[in-house]
């Protein structure tokens, strides 16, 4: 499994949103530059979220994006279904109840559907909130003197 450019922007825009997004919303050009991500790029992502009810979008002067939840209430897992499609290490994975030929005597399966529940696991159990309080952390205790 390889989370492509899309995965990794749009997860990084929804942090942005949720570090800068409790005032109102948020334009798309300064979460651009304080990404360095292209706006363009963006606004192919901003569907995608925008599909999925993520976000909630305000026109005009004041315009912008906001999450349309608390940070708390989105992980890094949802994020990624919703822009990678599947996070499966394996296409037979991707159907549930799984439907390759070879299910029922291909030895490796178990091995992929062990690391498909621990990346499930691990991805499901960190919220924005969360990546938000780690990296607080880690600025709090980088101090100079």
């Amino acid at each position: 499994m390889k989370i492509s450019t899309k995965g990794r922007y749009a997860l990084r825009m929804m942090l942005d949103l949720a570090e800068n997004g409790n005032d109102g919303f948020v334009a798309l050009k300064d979460i651009a530059e304080r990404q360095n991500i292209s706006k363009k790029y963006l606004e192919q992502i901003v569907p995608i979220l925008n599909k999925a009810d993520t976000l909630r979008t305000n026109r005009g002067y004041q315009g912008g994006y906001k999450l349309s939840r608390p940070a708390d209430k989105y992980t890094v897992g949802e994020i990624l279904r919703i822009t990678e499609g599947s996070i499966a290490p394996v296409a037979c994975l991707d159907q549930d109840p799984n439907e390759c030929e070879r299910a029922g005597e291909c030895m490796t399966l178990p091995v992929w559907q062990g690391l498909y529940e621990v990346i499930t696991n691990y991805l499901d159990n960190i919220t924005l909130q969360d990546i938000l309080d780690m990296q607080k952390d880690r600025t709090s205790d980088s101090y100079m003197i």
